[in-house]
């Protein structure tokens, strides 16, 4: 029997947006893109052709997004809009009864991250947060090395987004880019779920364990400046600009079991692209930046050389491989971010095809972005220590 496909509204059409419908969404057996919508009508037009070019079919366009969520097809929407508009259209989404796939970012405020969790418990529209990285190879790698005792009980977590983005930022305007004024008017930990979202799945937030507290600090605003003055200098409205967001921002953030994690966000200095994923247990670590896995019993004798042993997280894949990653290899890795892209999309079709549980449920949605909003209510207060709401009004004690 075929199984059926399921039509999708893909809501924002820029950069992310084209890309996920480039390297993934056109290429799904069980996925059809009927309708696109974006503000600029120009996109609009440029998607819905070349979705008629590859499937013969040109799907419904419009700039108003309500219209999508009209539509009788449409059983659920893909959200790649800008980061402000994320929650109160997976809102309005759920409230016509559309399932919906949200791009991530972070909250603007808590109240927003309350209406999204008592939206979904009102209406049991499905929804998930679609955080590739937590289908990273590297992470689902170390997830399975937890969950086997190899690290022991662990104690502390960290992760960042460093990824330099001086040129998206100062191209905002002409790029038409949400980043831009972002980065003009806010000061917090403004893309926190990449690193995120996978230590949460480690250490088991909202399933036996929860995130309790954190306090944030920034550094100075300086690396925009520079580059604007050595690239952009013709553009005297942003060479006048005083930028709001630090060129470094770190959070600290305590668990309600003990652990600790760190986050860093840094986006506007010169430096090479790293997650900085970092894993420390009882009987040793897992460190995505240089590829090393540090084990207790085995490494010890490399404890002044362990440059020598960089690169050593290969010599560990046969062994600890995660099944999805080992099965995905064998039947082929697609295209999207080294293939996550692929992993995140289909795990949230056959979610809403045979109506089975999100794997990032609204719950983690809504803890992981409320960081930004904490994080910038605690910078602004001098890094003074903020509660991190519990979404789950108590059922992380006995969420599985």
């Amino acid at each position: 029997m075929e199984q059926k496909k399921i039509n999708i509204g893909l809501i924002g059409l820029g950069a992310r947006g084209t890309l996920l419908l480039h390297d993934v969404l056109l290429e799904h057996e069980d996925a059809v893109i009927c309708a696109v919508c974006d503000v600029y009508e120009d996109r609009c037009e440029k998607a819905a052709q070349y979705i008629q070019e590859k499937t013969g079919q040109k799907p419904f366009q419009t700039t108003n997004y309500k219209e999508i969520f009209e539509r009788k097809e449409v059983d659920a929407v893909l959200l790649c809009s800008s980061w402000e508009s994320h929650i109160h259209l997976a809102i309005e989404a759920m409230e016509c009864g559309k399932a919906v796939g949200c791009e991530v970012g972070g909250a603007y405020s808590i109240r927003e991250c309350w209406r999204l969790v008592e939206t979904y418990e009102q209406t049991k529209t499905p929804i998930m947060l679609m955080e590739n990285c937590c289908y990273g190879r590297d992470e689902m790698m170390a997830m399975h090395m937890v969950h086997q005792g190899v690290l022991g009980e662990i104690v502390h977590c960290a992760g960042g987004y460093m990824h330099d983005l001086r040129q998206e930022v100062a191209f905002g305007k002409e790029e038409r880019h949400y980043r831009l004024r972002n980065y003009i008017h806010r000061n917090t930990e403004n893309y926190p779920t990449h690193e995120l979202g996978p230590i949460a799945q480690i250490l088991g937030i909202n399933r036996g364990n929860r995130m309790v507290s954190l306090t944030s600090m920034a550094s100075k605003a300086a690396g925009l400046h520079h580059y604007i003055e050595k690239e952009k200098s013709e553009d005297q409205e942003l060479m006048q600009m005083a930028f709001h967001q630090g060129d470094i921002v770190t959070t600290l953030i305590q668990c309600a079991n003990g652990e600790t994690i760190t986050l860093k966000l840094d986006t506007t200095l010169p430096r090479y692209y790293s997650r900085g994923f970092y894993i420390q247990g009882t009987k040793g670590l897992f460190n995505e930046e240089n590829g090393s896995v540090f084990l207790e019993g085995e490494h010890e004798s490399y404890d002044f050389q362990w440059k020598e042993q960089w690169g050593n997280i290969e010599s560990y894949r046969e062994k600890y491989e995660h099944p999805v990653w080992r099965r995905y290899q064998e039947e082929g890795i697609k295209r999207g971010h080294d293939g996550m892209d692929w992993l995140v999309f289909s795990d949230f079709v056959e979610a809403v095809r045979d109506r089975k549980p999100m794997p990032i449920d609204v719950y983690d949605m809504a803890a992981w972005m409320s960081i930004s909003t904490l994080a910038e209510e605690s910078i602004l207060l001098g890094s003074q220590p903020m509660a991190i709401p519990d979404f789950t009004n108590g059922a992380w004690m006995v969420r599985k």
